[in-house]
């Protein structure tokens, strides 16, 4: 296993939790909601309903295919998730929730590895 840098902490309910120089969880098993909320935060978002729908569809996807979805993936994904509905699955939604790179800025906040495909 290769060595895991720690780059700095984020400190939630009294834990320090690791984050590697790129600000993804060094452990993936710290990962909560409240983790969740304190990565977006640190971003400039404050995450709602819509947030947590795309934030659920992406650790779903991860738990089916042990990796993040880079930005088409996720889109697909989305779409296929009847409830959420067409219009939710399109790039510029998404974007508008995850600004920049979402697929990357979004795995970061769901707790999950850095996209492969993303810069």
């Amino acid at each position: 296993m290769a060595e895991v840098k720690i780059y700095r902490y984020l400190h939630i309910n009294n834990k320090k939790i690791p984050l590697d120089p790129e600000d993804y969880l060094v452990y993936m098993d710290d990962w909560t909601e409240s983790v969740a909320e304190a990565l977006a935060e640190e971003d400039g978002i404050t995450l709602t309903e819509a947030h947590w729908e795309l934030i659920w569809v992406l650790r779903n996807f991860y738990a089916r295919f042990e990796m993040a979805p880079a930005m088409r993936a996720w889109i697909k994904a989305i779409k296929q998730q009847l409830e959420l509905g067409e219009e939710k699955g399109r790039s510029i939604y998404v974007m508008s929730l995850f600004p920049g790179s979402p697929a990357k800025r979004a795995a970061r906040i769901a707790g999950l590895p850095k996209p492969t495909n993303c810069l």
